[in-house]
């Protein structure tokens, strides 16, 4: 077994719940290896160290305990995944400005989620390019959570995504009617 280091963030069922109300029921559910973030009604995050044999299993045995103990609650999202820069170069450790370097002047690089101001990785793959490319020694660990809550994001939003557009009430499918400027572009292709 192999500790595995997590962060899963929730929406409670009540954005007026008060979050100190769950921390009883967050233990016996089995989250006795997570410190809890009590900063927001309505939000709860859950820094865990979770023994298990894989990731995968510490990650969905986590969430599996939380919504068992807080029926309602929906996950925001499982970190380490979404990272800039600074995030980057504290997990690898060395400075901002090397990882910043190494981005910019490398067209292997892979592309950020968001490009902007702040751009926005996925951590598994800028560790996988960073160990393949022999730059880092990377540990395996790391990888292999980060992978499994890109995957979890990932799975969230597409579930997100198949919803938009549909009726809340009936889930029917909701005609969006077309733009002129879309209907013209239609017109000539």
């Amino acid at each position: 077994m192999k500790e595995y280091d997590f962060e899963l963030k929730f929406s409670l069922p009540s954005p007026d719940a008060d979050p100190e109300q769950f921390l009883n029921a967050l233990y016996e559910a089995g989250c006795d290896d997570a410190l809890v973030g009590l900063g927001q009604n309505g939000r709860m995050a859950l820094s865990f160290t979770r023994e298990a044999p894989t990731a995968h299993d510490a990650v969905t045995s986590a969430v599996a305990d939380v919504t068992k103990a807080i029926p309602g609650a929906k996950l925001i999202e499982a970190t380490p995944d979404y990272v800039g820069v600074t995030d980057i170069a504290g997990l690898v450790g060395c400075s901002r400005q090397n990882i910043r370097k190494i981005m910019i002047e490398n067209s292997q690089a892979p592309m950020p989620v968001h490009s902007g101001t702040t751009a926005i990785w996925h951590l598994a793959k800028v560790l996988d390019w960073l160990k393949h490319g022999g730059r880092f020694n990377i540990e395996e660990r790391l990888v292999e959570v980060s992978l499994v809550n890109m995957k979890i994001n990932i799975e969230r939003e597409a579930a997100y995504v198949a919803h938009v557009g549909r009726n809340p009430r009936t889930g029917a499918t909701i005609k969006v009617k077309a733009s002129k400027r879309q209907q013209s572009k239609q017109a000539l292709a």
